[in-house]
């Protein structure tokens, strides 16, 4: 099934660029792995490379690269933490600015690890509220 017809609905939210990434990942996994569960996650790794969840959509991010401790080693046999789209490669001060935009609370207290997991939550519950509108 062609990328554009199963874009993920954070996606979908995104931009062109973040788009048409995914899609023609998926699309080129899809001929490689097949139709599943893999041609998402390679398709997911691509985003994550260039973009960033930031609520219930994604963003480039300032610099490319992994975002996460998966993301940067990949590979089916390899399973390491994700970060669920946050980039936790990024710094602390840029996790805080993305923490604010969210309105995550007690984020001044937080360490990096504990903004990750916030900003995850956080993005969770935006991405819930808009697939119920």
């Amino acid at each position: 099934m062609p990328g554009r017809e199963v874009l993920p609905s954070t996606l979908r939210r995104s931009s062109d660029k973040a788009q048409d990434t995914w899609a023609k990942t998926h699309d080129s996994a899809v001929e490689t792995y097949g139709e599943g569960e893999r041609a998402h996650r390679t398709a997911y790794a691509a985003v994550k490379h260039s973009f960033e969840k930031v609520g219930d959509h994604w963003e480039q991010k300032g610099r490319k690269g992994p975002s996460d401790e998966q993301a940067a080693g990949g590979g089916p046999a390899r399973r390491a933490a994700t970060a669920g789209g946050v980039d936790a490669n990024a710094s602390k001060e840029h996790l805080m600015e993305v923490a604010k935009k969210l309105d995550v609370r007690g984020r001044s207290r937080m360490n990096k690890s504990e903004l990750v997991g916030a900003i995850q939550k956080a993005n969770n519950r935006q991405t819930a509220r808009a697939r119920n509108r």
